[in-house]
């Protein structure tokens, strides 16, 4: 899954329009640079490559007092459609860098939807790190590499965490926490496109 086309798609989503310095601009607010690895010019190519694959397209220009006018860009229909599937797949992740874009857009999914999609991503990290956890005590066989057994145990604690901060996030849902898109008056608040 692509981290940058979630992220560049949700922001533009967010906005209704948004010129690339603006997706920029809120992505740096996030830190986003911290917990992936999108840089500025990645941003610039997702926004290339998706208005070529008619997800995004030029809404106009915005004036700039630095120079050309800036070009703005809003979802199309498929952009839209790209924007849930990659959404839904960064929740169901327990891979941090999706699992975390999932996050930063939870709120476009209804509250019931989100909460599915993350007890699902729990019980398979739950799974996945017994799983591995399992393993430990049989490793290294003699012509396996020393490390095995440490590297086995590292991925299975580090899985074990996001199950239970994922655990954390999902009992935050199911007592209200967040402005779901399917809450009473999210309509209103949705940007105009």
């Amino acid at each position: 899954m692509s981290v940058v086309r979630l992220l560049v798609l949700g922001v533009v989503r967010k906005y209704g329009r948004a010129h690339g310095y603006a997706v920029r601009r809120e992505l740096l607010s996030w830190r986003a640079e911290t917990w992936t690895e999108v840089k500025p010019g990645s941003i610039y190519h997702a926004l290339r490559q998706l208005t070529k694959e008619e997800k995004i397209r030029e809404a106009g220009t915005e004036e700039s007092g630095k120079g050309p006018g800036r070009t703005l860009y809003e979802l199309t229909g498929k952009g839209e459609a790209e924007f849930r599937e990659l959404l839904e797949a960064a929740l169901s992740s327990f891979r941090l860098e999706e699992l975390g874009a999932g996050v930063a857009f939870v709120q476009a999914l209804s509250r019931r939807r989100a909460i599915e999609l993350l007890k699902a991503q729990h019980r398979r990290a739950k799974e996945t790190s017994d799983g591995l956890q399992g393993l430990v005590p049989n490793f290294p066989h003699r012509d396996e590499p020393p490390h095995t057994r440490d590297l086995l145990a590292l991925w299975s604690g580090a899985i074990a965490a996001t199950a239970s901060w994922t655990e954390g996030l999902i009992r935050h849902l199911e007592s209200g926490g967040y402005f779901m898109a399917d809450d009473e008056g999210a309509d209103r608040l949705e940007t105009p496109r």
